[in-house]
């Protein structure tokens, strides 16, 4: 888990719903994944943050890429320069699901969008815990459209988890599992499915 010292990138185009951030490829890390939480600042004097999820995340399209997809052969050497030292643009798309206002969390929609080319950084395990012990942020996942909304919502906790020690982390699983189910206790189906996807793999005997 970050300790928040990590850049996503910088805010390309925003809502209030959520925003897109560019970047590009060397400075992606192990961190900035598939459900991740993200802060950005909405306002001048930065006691207004907006809370996202990372919902997807685009390498859009390089000519000299294309060269070398088409090539019979490519050096290694060719392909460590184009990932490390070209600047090779990436886009990472963030849904809100709330918002800080002067160190507290709100569970809704924040007030307005951030500014753009404003850094957006990954939260440090201290905020994911503080914004995760209320789990209302859930209901904006499920309801969150242009998304897979199932799929996010397991990784956002399975990420979440291991900001907390681990003797927490079954709690704060079963926690989360119970208000997705009283959110969704009209879709048997889609809860199961959302369960399974973070009920831990069966070990192998």
């Amino acid at each position: 888990m970050t300790q928040g010292s990590d850049v996503v990138g910088r805010v390309l185009r925003a809502s209030t719903s959520g925003f897109d951030c560019g970047t590009r490829s060397s400075s992606i890390n192990g961190n900035q994944n598939f459900g991740a939480f993200v802060t950005v600042p909405i306002t001048d004097d930065q006691n207004q943050h907006a809370v996202g999820l990372i919902y997807a995340i685009r390498i859009d399209d390089d000519p000299l890429a294309r060269e070398l997809v088409m090539a019979a052969n490519v050096d290694n050497n060719a392909l460590l320069d184009h990932r490390e030292n070209r600047m090779v643009p990436v886009e990472i798309c963030v849904i809100n699901v709330g918002y800080a206002q002067n160190g507290a969390y709100y569970y809704n929609l924040p007030p307005r969008p951030p500014m753009s080319l404003i850094e957006v950084r990954l939260m440090t395990s201290n905020e994911v815990c503080r914004f995760t012990e209320q789990t209302d942020f859930i209901r904006l996942v499920l309801n969150a459209r242009d998304v897979k909304p199932d799929e996010l919502l397991a990784a956002a906790l399975i990420y979440a988890s291991y900001a907390y020690p681990e003797s927490e982390r079954y709690d704060f699983m079963v926690r989360c599992g119970r208000r997705t189910a009283q959110l969704l206790s009209h879709d048997l189906k889609r809860l199961s499915h959302i369960l399974s996807l973070i009920s831990p793999p069966e070990p192998i005997s």
